[in-house]
Order: C-alpha cells, then sequence, then structure tokens
C-alpha cells in the first residue's frame, strides 16, 4: 500500500448546478431557461427527460447540505438559475428566486461550508435567447446586470465566484455541433457565442472589484488531453489542433490578450469570422484572481484528413471507459495541469469539477457500492497530487458530483453522483464512494 498525502491546505468540495438539480421549473416565479425549452423539445433529450422536478433540491436544500456537512468538505459549488432571479432576463429581481438562494448560503455557512457560486451554468434564460441569445452581444450586458446584482446581493457572504462554466460547452458543444441547448449547428454561431461568453465574463470581472472587492473571481473552463499517437508532426500537429478550441481559444484571451491565429484562420476557411470589436481583449484578460478546472477524460490523437474540422481522430488509450463511454486517462489530467501551468503561469487553479459515471443503483443491502467510481477518484487524485509536487499551484478539488442529476442530453440514465438518487421519491443513499471521499477529505490522504 502507497499513501497519497495532501497538504493541510488544500481545500475539499462537491459540487452541482443549478437546471440539473433544483427541479421547480414553475415554482417560486422562475421562467423557463433555454434548457426548459430544449429539454422539452422531442428527441433532444434521452428518454425525453428534462429537469422539471430533477433532484427536487429547492425543497431538499437542507437535507442536501446535512450531506455536505457530514461529508467534510471545506466548500460547495453551485450556480444560480439566472432565470429564477431575474424571470425577464433583465430588470426587476424575483424576490422569492433570491430568498431560496440567500436561505441556501445562510444555511451553508451556519453549517461551516463556504458557498462557491457559478453565475452561469448553461440555464440562459428563454427570453433571452428569443432575442438572439449569446449570438447577440447585448446578452453581455444583460449578464453583467444580473452579475451585479448578485454580488450585490450575495457579495457580502459569498467570497468565491465563478462568472462562466465550461464556456466550450456554451458555446461549440451547444451552437456547432448541436448536442446542448439551443441545439444549433451553425459555427459562425459557436464563434460568436464563444467570444460572447468572454466579453461577459470580463465586464463582470470588472465590476467584482468594486463590488466584491474582497473575493476571488475566475471562470471555470473544461479541458481534456490527447496524447499523439506517434511522434509524427502531422500527429502532434492534430493533437493541438484538437485541444485548442478547448485550451487556448477560451484561455489565450484572458491570460494573453488575444485569440490563437491558427484557429482563427482555421475558422475563418470554414467561413466563420470573429467578430470583435475594439477594446474586447482588454475587457476579457481582466486579472482573475482563480481558474477552475473541469476535467474528465483524454486519448490519443491521430491525424486524419477527414477527421472533422481539425483533422484529428480521438483512440482510447485501452478499452476502460466510464458508463457514458468516456476513456479513463488519468495521465492526461497530470499533462494538463502541467502544461496549463507552463503555458499560463502561476495562476491559482481550482479542480472546478472531476468526476465518473457509473449507473449503479442500491442494492439488497440499502448501499451503493461503487468501487468503479472510487478507482476513477484514486487514480485522478493521485495525477492531482503529482501536479502538485510538479509545482502546479492547486489550492482546491472539487469532486463531480454531490447527487446523481439531469444529466443534460443523456437524462437522468447516466449517474455522477457521490450520493444516488431516486428519481421518483428523491430519496438519497450515500454511495461507497461517498464515505471513500469523507475519509480522504478527513485525513488529507488515502492508500492505493
Amino acid at each position: 500500500m502507497t499513501t497519497i498525502q495532501f497538504p493541510d491546505k488544500l481545500k475539499w468540495g462537491a459540487a452541482t448546478a443549478s437546471y440539473q438539480i433544483e427541479g421547480a421549473a414553475k415554482e417560486g416565479g422562475r421562467t423557463a431557461s433555454i434548457w426548459d425549452v430544449f429539454s422539452h423539445t422531442p428527441g433532444n433529450v434521452k428518454n425525453g427527460d428534462h429537469g422539471d422536478h430533477a433532484c427536487n433540491s429547492y425543497h431538499m436544500y437542507k437535507e442536501d447540505v446535512q450531506h455536505l456537512k457530514e461529508l467534510g468538505v471545506d466548500l460547495y459549488r453551485f450556480s444560480i438559475s439566472w432565470s429564477r432571479v431575474i424571470p425577464d432576463g433583465t430588470g426587476e429581481l424575483n424576490p422569492e428566486g433570491v430568498e431560496y438562494y440567500r436561505n441556501l448560503v445562510q444555511e451553508l455557512i451556519d453549517n461551516g461550508i463556504e458557498p462557491m457560486i457559478t453565475l452561469y451554468h448553461w440555464d440562459l434564460p428563454q427570453v433571452l435567447q428569443e432575442k438572439g441569445g449569446w449570438e447577440n452581444r447585448e446578452t453581455t450586458e444583460a449578464f453583467l446586470a444580473y452579475a451585479n446584482a448578485m454580488f450585490q446581493e450575495f457579495g457580502g457572504q459569498v467570497k468565491k465566484w465563478l462568472t462562466i462554466n465550461e464556456p466550450w460547452c456554451a458555446s461549440f458543444l451547444s451552437n456547432y455541433l448541436g448536442i446542448h441547448a439551443p441545439g444549433k449547428t451553425s459555427l459562425q454561431a459557436a464563434v460568436d457565442v464563444s467570444h460572447h461568453l468572454l466579453l461577459a465574463h470580463g465586464k463582470a470581472v470588472q465590476s467584482f472589484r468594486d463590488l466584491v472587492p474582497d473575493g476571488e473571481i475566475g471562470y471555470a473552463p473544461n479541458v481534456g488531453w490527447l496524447e499523439p499517437y506517434s511522434p509524427n508532426q502531422e500527429d502532434i500537429d492534430a493533437c493541438k489542433r484538437g485541444m485548442m478550441w478547448q485550451k487556448e481559444w477560451f484561455m489565450d484571451p484572458v491570460f494573453k490578450g488575444t485569440y490563437p491565429e491558427t484557429l482563427v484562420k482555421l475558422f475563418a476557411e470554414h467561413d466563420a469570422t470573429l467578430n470583435m470589436e475594439e477594446g474586447d481583449l482588454e475587457i476579457i484578460s481582466q486579472p482573475i484572481d482563480m481558474m477552475g478546472i473541469n476535467y474528465y477524460t483524454g486519448s490519443l490523437g491521430r491525424y486524419k484528413e477527414d477527421g472533422g474540422l481539425f483533422q484529428v481522430e480521438e483512440i482510447a488509450l485501452d478499452e476502460r471507459r466510464t458508463d457514458i463511454d468516456w476513456p479513463i486517462y488519468s495521465e492526461g489530467f497530470y499533462k494538463t495541469l502541467t502544461d496549463l501551468h507552463q503555458t499560463y503561469g502561476d495562476v491559482p487553479i481550482y479542480i472546478t469539477e472531476n468526476g465518473a459515471c457509473y449507473n449503479h443503483g442500491v442494492e439488497e443491502d440499502g448501499k451503493v457500492h461503487d468501487k468503479e467510481r472510487v478507482d476513477y477518484l484514486k487514480q485522478h487524485l493521485t495525477a492531482l497530487n503529482r501536479a502538485m509536487e510538479a509545482g502546479v499551484p492547486i489550492v482546491g478539488y472539487i469532486v463531480w458530483s454531490l447527487l446523481d442529476n439531469f444529466e443534460w442530453a443523456e437524462g437522468y440514465e447516466k449517474r455522477f453522483g457521490i450520493i444516488h438518487v431516486n428519481f421518483e421519491t428523491f430519496e438519497r443513499t450515500r454511495k461507497d464512494s461517498y464515505y471513500w471521499y469523507k475519509d480522504t477529505v478527513k485525513n488529507h490522504k488515502f492508500e492505493r
């Protein structure tokens, strides 16, 4: 047995997102988001699932906080439903929606858990989508007004904030590949959305400095790792291109004040133009206090002439996959973190999402035996520990997810939680991984 030891200063947490867990879609003054419309459109989500009820956390948040308390984590990362707090997308606040989050924040603090708020985890108010959504530059101003309102309401108690979760998913996955809401398949739309998301991020960061001067703010891009299949330059270049639209496209503007010219040219070759106004990059590149990183998977990458936009073919390293069919590649986690440190310097990093989909149910003994998830976490926390030993300034690790939940286009079939949820009764059952993570958090170490 080998002990993997973490420093006492490392913060541990668990994460969720509003549309995935809250339910109460038509309660408390909330209006529809793009995910309400998308999920209720036949064919978009497996089994016709939707988030109308989800985990019912809107009504069960106190129980969920007790699970967090007994888990022993320092942080709880959750997101705010924009359309719950500002039903018209802009304008007046909905007191009932604000009160829900105020109660949640207070419940967390009363139980010794620090809140970390994500402002945007994909659930844009539908009323704004009908005005062009994130393709419309005016949405960046609507986001700024929403962010300002949240900073003013909660900034006194909440000091850790993230602006945008996984901007690649909210732009390219949702507007070019068409897999997530709003389900478009336009590269131009995706490029416009990506820029406006970053612009909204920058505007919010500027405002945050005045409204929450003692707080920390960043964003949470998702990244994967492509390891060249061979030393051939074609394979190396294909992997760089394949990672660039997740990494450099969303990080260079923030940390370097520029977009990667390779992708600007590639998108232009496919009739998608980067539309910017003077001063945009200055806004986007506002200094941030921390970067969130969401990592799940990686693979080998090989040049392939007809391999999509980037001419890259992804090949799993081996046969190990989670139940959502993502390859398991913990070495890619280590390589991602050391690469980010080398590229962007000493910005503090929170792992804002890392976890695995395994669809275990409650067995006859009343327990959920998810050894595969424990193994996944051991592998990735070992990679994290190695990255820390290599000097990467990692300050926190937040597991995805606290609860099984509405897994977007996969519906309720795919389970990422360390707590099992019965989606008919909403009963919570702690999995073996919950107890393993609790022990790791308590002792700042584990054996493998």
